[in-house]
């Protein structure tokens, strides 16, 4: 769907901005309107109930997607800011996470932290809806992370932000443009659902496909017998079920001395967890020089051992098993197998790794900071199904033929959730800036009904 240009533009008389419609009018924030309006008293009761929102629970283009539930009491200290129906809450800290969202039909108490900026239209002056559209424009959001001060925790004044120009358009338009945005988002919203429902479908296929051959192979007919562990049940007849410290030796890492530049100038590969975004590892964010391996006692990791995050957001990581795909050295929170003997392939070794989530699982724990570990001791005693070096590579060689088309759908699902991503934002900026006209916009039957039956999140 395509639509015009309006007759005639002026320039907006804001460089970052540009042109804007004839009519329309370009004016500061604070001019239409207010901003933290509303504090929760130090007097309340502590028994007083509130839902709690945070940075994290605030999303670009889903909005807000969660909250915690605290008493005044036990409630963190930045939970402050009161919320009604139609403010926005810009971050004022972090601005780089893009933490922007409409407040759309609030539960009671919903609390904001004072690291928002609650933004509130004036009534009259601008719309609500339209404002929360505003604000998510991709210039918006670019003016404020280029006017955050501070590297590692790039903040704003709330006042500053206030500052910034906005189109205003006249308020019947306003409201034909939320409403049009309301539709056109929804539907694009919807389409994007589709392809990510598609991706979690195909990771449990991916899973589904290595959990099954590397626990119960790839010959049917094969005959089975009892593997004497409970998490494996039966296992093809002709395979061992060995402890995997029995078939490999493991070998951890460290971290240089971050206080000799000297020792991170080198060309040897560093892994560490942020490394792990393939399941073979070729290079490293970070290298180091032979004088910081001697001097560290770190140990050269081999060509093609099996590299495991062991500490840290294992559960969440995308690829807690990964080969080397050349000599590497690990940092702490890291684990390298390497076969101890020829009856165990590195590659079937990392499938294996990656197939027995179930286990990998029960043998996560958590440390003393909360973060997440692999009880490794515990893990490495865990029997293993093995079968002949002969069939480890036919079972490898199968999977990996089923995984490269199950991916190559994952990445043509995730390529069109990016361009569904992409298309939104920009039509998102190209109405709130008149870049488009929709005064001629007719709302189908059903759109009434698209903002009506949205709220602040679908999650909770």
């Amino acid at each position: 769907m395509s639509f015009p240009s309006y007759p005639e533009y002026k320039d907006s008389g804001v460089e970052w901005l540009g042109e804007v419609p004839e009519h329309w009018e370009t004016k500061p924030l604070k001019r239409v309107a207010t901003y933290n309006d509303e504090v929760l008293a130090e007097t309340t009761a502590d028994n007083h109930d509130l839902k709690y929102v945070e940075i994290s629970d605030v999303d670009e283009q889903r909005g807000i997607t969660g909250w915690s539930e605290h008493t005044f009491a036990t409630a963190p200290s930045r939970a402050r800011r009161r919320l009604r129906h139609g403010d926005v809450l810009i971050s004022t800290v972090r601005t780089y996470l893009r933490a922007i969202a409409p407040v759309i039909k609030p539960p009671e108490n919903l609390i904001g932290s004072t690291g928002f900026a609650a933004i509130r239209s004036l009534t009259g002056q601008y719309d609500s809806a339209l404002m929360g559209y505003t604000l998510r424009a991709e210039w918006f959001i670019s003016k404020v992370i280029a006017n955050s001060v501070g590297v590692s925790y790039p903040a704003i004044n709330a006042t500053d932000l206030t500052r910034f120009h906005v189109p205003v358009p006249p308020l019947p338009e306003q409201t034909q443009i939320a409403a049009f945005l309301d539709h056109e988002t929804a539907k694009i919203d919807a389409l994007i659902r589709e392809q990510k429902r598609l991706i979690a479908l195909l990771k449990e296929k991916r899973q589904a496909v290595i959990s099954h051959a590397v626990t119960k192979g790839i010959d049917p007919a094969a005959p089975m017998k009892d593997s004497g562990v409970e998490w494996l049940g039966e296992v093809p007849a002709h395979w061992e079920v060995p402890r995997l410290k029995h078939i490999s030796y493991a070998q951890g890492g460290g971290t240089p001395s971050k206080e000799r530049e000297d020792y991170w100038v080198g060309d040897i590969p560093w892994v560490s967890p942020k490394d792990m975004k393939s399941y073979v590892i070729k290079k490293t964010v970070d290298c180091i020089s032979q004088e910081a391996v001697d001097d560290s006692g770190l140990k050269l990791i081999p060509f093609r051992s099996v590299l495991v995050v062991v500490r840290g957001m294992i559960l969440a990581h995308s690829f807690p098993v990964a080969l080397s795909g050349l000599s590497v050295t690990i940092n702490q929170d890291m684990k390298a197998l390497t076969p101890a003997a020829e009856k165990l392939s590195p590659e079937y070794l990392q499938l294996l790794l990656c197939g027995i989530d179930e286990v990998v699982f029960d043998c996560v724990g958590s440390s003393a900071h909360g973060t997440k570990k692999l009880e490794w001791e515990y893990f490495f005693r865990i029997r293993i199904p093995l079968p002949q070096p002969d069939e480890q590579f036919q079972i490898v060689s199968q999977v990996q033929g089923e995984l490269q088309e199950i991916d190559q759908l994952t990445s043509q699902a995730k390529i069109m959730a990016d361009t569904l991503s992409e298309r939104r934002s920009a039509l998102i900026s190209a109405a709130v800036t008149g870049k488009i006209d929709v005064r001629g916009w007719v709302p189908p039957a059903d759109a009434a009904l698209i903002h009506e039956n949205t709220t602040c999140t679908e999650a909770v």
